[in-house]
């Protein structure tokens, strides 16, 4: 299956620093809300950011970071849209299930206008994942058994049913052949972090998930990664092999980058898009971004509006396709 903005990273962006009528702002005890436990990445995605945006001396204050889970995300849109909506030093870590949520209806009720999307900063790849001693050594091997028995294998996922953690393992399975892939056996938990611990304590047989969150117990030998949802190896793990080259034609990217109120002033929003590109020019960032695997991949302004707009879209007919939405 060929698909844009989930399976293609394709972006550019204008460069600019911390200036014009942002200047007239000045963040005042900032907070980034990473909607789900510490240890998946939308924790990463606030936790960096909260860093060197300080260390970077771009805010003054350093940047308060809050967990809130919940319903894939969900709590944390609704206490930012409902309790939270003129905020001017609030961000939020937001990704592909952020867009693949409002698409599908998870957040009930929601639109992308009801929060300011304000940037994207980069993307990284999906995996699955098993434990070290799992039976599986190969992608092939586990949708095999899925295919024959759709209920036989659980994958966990650090988000909601219909999310894209849900979704990459499911457009493998059709594309090995499985009609109704609705009837897999999928296993939500609040973030990546416990996901994962559900896939070590032996609670289900395989993870899906984003590589990135996978990176520290793949280089401890606690899990194997048997594949890749990339369009070639990646450089730094050429030993990971694609579902491409299993006969697999998917590919799941999935961006990473923030929102924050919808309510808040045009200097405040102005202020964090230019902060959060100044942020992404700094070359140690980068640095922790490319260790995470995550490449770069930039969206602000219009740009962040129209490839939000897409992604829902795209999102909205690939769930229709699978069978997730009518």
């Amino acid at each position: 299956m060929k698909f844009t903005r989930i399976g293609v990273i394709v972006a550019a962006a204008t460069v600019a620093g911390v200036t014009g009528a942002s200047a007239e702002f000045k963040a005042e005890s900032p907070q980034c809300i990473a909607p789900s436990n510490p240890g998946g990445g939308w924790d990463f995605i606030c936790r960096t950011t909260a860093k060197y945006l300080f260390d970077l001396g771009i805010i003054e204050d350093s940047m308060q970071v809050t967990n809130m889970s919940g319903g894939g995300g969900g709590v944390a849109f609704a206490h930012v849209t409902k309790e939270r909506n003129e905020d001017n030093n609030l961000i939020v870590a937001a990704s592909m299930s952020t867009s693949a949520r409002i698409a599908q209806g998870i957040y009930e009720g929601a639109q992308q206008d009801d929060v300011h999307f304000l940037a994207t900063f980069g993307a990284e790849y999906g995996a699955i994942a098993v434990p070290a001693d799992s039976k599986y050594t190969s992608l092939s091997q586990m949708i095999e058994d899925i295919v024959a028995d759709p209920k036989s294998v659980g994958i966990a996922g650090g988000s909601s049913v219909g999310s894209f953690d849900h979704i990459k393992p499911m457009l493998v399975a059709r594309e090995a052949g499985l009609e109704d892939v609705t009837q897999m056996k999928y296993v939500s938990f609040d973030g990546g972090g416990e996901a994962m611990t559900g896939l070590l304590s032996g609670s289900v047989e395989a993870l899906s998930g984003d590589f990135s969150e996978m990176l520290g117990f793949l280089e401890s030998g606690d899990i194997r990664v048997i594949s890749i949802l990339a369009p070639e190896r990646l450089k730094n793990y050429p030993d990971i092999p694609t579902a491409k080259e299993e006969g697999f034609d998917v590919v799941g990217a999935n961006w990473r980058g923030l929102y924050m109120p919808a309510g808040a002033t045009d200097e405040a929003k102005e202020f964090w898009k230019n902060a959060i590109i100044t942020l992404t020019e700094d070359p140690g960032f980068q640095a922790e971004l490319e260790a995470a695997a995550i490449e770069p991949f930039n969206n602000f302004g219009d740009d962040m509006y129209t490839f939000v707009e897409g992604s829902i879209a795209d999102v909205t007919k690939l769930s229709k396709e699978i069978g997730i939405i009518q």
